[in-house]
This record gives structure tokens, sequence and C-alpha cells, in this order.
């Protein structure tokens, strides 16, 4: 409940009368400070006149003001520039490590907003928001949205960047492990990210322009051969087995995966792994997974042109670029400082039709309009890093739920 006391601080939802100290001084709240998310002061560079006196410092906040210094504050010296204590419940006096006595201030939580905080936290319905949406105006959404994608931008090109740390810089492999992590569609995707992080690209490199041996190093590292012969056949299989023999010992590969790591139960036939690797020898072979294939292709279409292999849909192709290029142009981006590099990756998100599953139908169930992949990739974001946690007090959907 503390947190809700931050919220009303923060959001300054305070009662219309006079706020007053516990010895009689009034304030005034020029600025509640900014919200510290780290050790220290609840709230840190606020401005607030108490009587005739305009203090700029620190402010904390407890539900009882014993609280104080039942956590330690009263000898801490980070908390000796508190300019304000506030509290719901004020059963003592406060003293600062140097021997100060800040003001203290009684603040109850608001008896509507204490209800719709209570009723967003104990339905089960999702979004728990949803009675809200359609008054909430448009613009005044999609700027919200709009911040989701930057967060979720930030977010997926980030383990882009550590992959290519992992990978000691090595963008070219980074590139191709994002690259198959995402021809897991998921269930799948970390498994080969951990496959692809054992293909040693430099060493078979000279290989690429025999498709039958990449089939074979690719399948044999996945401990896939005998699955993969449902496609291609029997002679097909003991042909990939003797040549992954002899590419193995060749590159001293490490020792292989096996076929029960990889999840089959609840996967379409189509994403069986050992299909989606045959799609992905068949990429690796043609040329076009390299880095500035994916990268330098002028517009969605050339890159649905790249990715079209193996029978992949063209929805298939969209989770791909959307899942692949797109934080893989962030993120290079973000590590070489070319602007055009990262507005091209959000350029992209506008011109792809939205993602469509389960979340993003319930959003629009909601009245909300979700048309381009830069709007599901917003929600999704929404949902995981917000719903999914219950952490309603940061977003601005459940502001506008609160305040109501």
């Amino acid at each position: 409940m503390e947190k809700l006391l931050h919220y009303v601080w923060k959001h300054k939802i305070l009662p219309l009368k006079s706020l007053l100290t516990t010895d009689g001084r009034e304030i005034e709240i020029i600025d509640p400070g900014t919200y510290n998310t780290n050790q220290g002061p609840d709230f840190f560079n606020a401005k607030v006149k108490v009587g005739e006196t305009l203090w700029a410092g620190n402010v904390e906040l407890h539900l009882k003001s014993s609280d104080w210094f039942r956590h330690g504050h009263n000898s801490d010296p980070s908390y000796n520039n508190t300019i304000l204590h506030i509290a719901q419940v004020v059963d003592c006096e406060v003293t600062t490590e140097d021997g100060n006595n800040p003001p203290q201030l009684q603040l109850d939580i608001p008896a509507q907003l204490y209800h719709n905080y209570q009723e967003l936290y104990q339905t089960d319905d999702y979004p728990r928001c949803h009675r809200i949406i359609p008054s909430i105006p448009t613009m005044k959404a999609h700027m919200w949205m709009d911040a989701l994608l930057a967060q979720r931008m930030k977010q997926r090109a980030q383990k882009v960047q550590e992959r290519a740390d992992r990978l000691n810089g090595d963008w070219e492999q980074a590139t191709f492990v994002t690259l198959c992590r995402n021809f897991g569609f998921g269930l799948n995707g970390d498994t080969f990210e951990r496959w692809a992080m054992m293909i040693p690209l430099q060493g078979i490199g000279k290989h690429r322009d025999n498709l039958f041996q990449i089939e074979a190093i690719f399948l044999g590292m996945a401990g896939l051969i005998d699955d993969a012969a449902q496609v291609k056949g029997e002679e097909m299989a003991e042909r990939w087995k003797r040549e992954f023999s002899f590419l193995s010992h060749k590159f001293q590969l490490p020792e292989p995966m096996k076929a029960s790591d990889w999840k089959f139960l609840r996967t379409r036939p189509k994403n069986f792994p050992h299909i989606r690797i045959l799609q992905i020898a068949e990429l690796y072979h043609s040329g076009k997974a390299q880095m500035s294939a994916l990268t330098e292709a002028k517009d969605t279409q050339e890159m649905h042109r790249i990715l079209g292999v193996g029978g992949t849909s063209a929805k298939s192709r969209n989770l791909l670029i959307i899942n692949t290029i797109v934080p893989l142009l962030y993120a290079y981006g973000t590590h070489k400082a070319e602007e055009k590099l990262i507005q091209k990756a959000t350029a992209l998100l506008g011109e792809l039709p939205a993602e469509d599953n389960y979340i993003l139908r319930q959003w629009k169930a909601c009245g909300l309009n979700v048309n381009t992949a830069a709007d599901s990739q917003a929600l999704i974001q929404l949902k995981r890093e917000y719903c999914d946690r219950r952490d309603c007090l940061r977003c601005r959907f459940a502001y506008e739920f609160l305040k109501q």
C-alpha cells in the first residue's frame, strides 16, 4: 500500500482542503520531485513551501511515521536532506542522523482511488482497465503506445547487443543466432539460439555453396537427421549422416544436441524444428542470411524475397522481419551511432500489419486501434512488462482508470 501512497504524492492526487504539517504550517507543493527506484529517499529534488519558507530537497513516505526508525533512516546520512516526511499514520516525530526533525504531513489515500486500485488488482479480467479504454482520447492512447514501443525496441536491441558481446563483437554470427532464434517462433526459441551458437560459421563458410553439406552440418548438430528423413527420405538421411561424421571430424565440432532437446508437442508440422532448420540451411546457402543482406534491404518487399525460402508463409516472414531485422537494425544503429538505421527499424514497424494473437484481439475488443506492427509491439510490451506484473501504477491507461 506504500506504493499507492507514493502514487498519490507523485501525481498530486490530493484533498481539496489545505495541506498542513503536523505542527500546523501550511504546505504548498511546487514540485513533488523525481521518483527514486534505488536506495535512498523516495523522491529527489522536490520543492515544497512550508509556511513562508521554500525548501528544495528530498521527500520520504511511509505508511506509519514510526517506519522511519524501523527502516534505520535515523542513522543514515543520505536522509539528512529530507525536507518533508509523509505518512498515512503519524504516530511519532522523526529525527535525521544529524539531529534535525523534518516536518511531517499526514496524507490519506482518497477513498475512490483506493477502490479503483483494489478493483484493478483483484480482477482476473484482461485487460484489467478495459472499461476505461473507449473513453481515452486516441492521441493520448497512442502517446503511451509510442513510449511502450520505444521501451520494447531498446530491450530487444539490447539482447542482440548482448549476443554480439558474447561472440566477441562478431555481428555476423550474432545476426545468424538472432535469425535462428526467431525461426523457433517462441516455443523452440531458446533451443534454436543454443543450437546456432554451436555452429562455427567462420569454419563452415567455405562450404556455403554446397547445400547438401550445410544441411548435414545443421541437422547433425541439432540431432535431427532422423526426423528430417520424413521430409527427404531415408537414403538422404544416410548420406547426411556420413557427411556429418566427416565434417564433424574435420571441424572438431562439439557434441551435437539430442532430438529430445526440441519441442514437437503443440507445434504445427510446418513449424517442426527439422523443417525450420532445412529452411535456415537454404537461407544460409543462398547468402541471404548475412547481416548486409538483411540490413541493406530497401523495403519490406525485398525482405520478403530474402526470407522466402522453403515455403515460409507471408505471416511467418512478417514475424521474422519484426523479430529479427527490426531489432538488428536498431541494435547495430545504436552500436554504430547511425540514426538512419534506428529510424529505418522504426519505420518498418509502421509499414507492417499488426500481428494477430490473443493479446491483440483482446485490446481490439476494448476499442483500441491496432493497425500496424508498431501498435502490436507496443501492446505486447504493455502486457509483459506491466499487466503480467500487475505494475498498474506505472501504466498511463491505469492512471486514467485510477483517477476516474
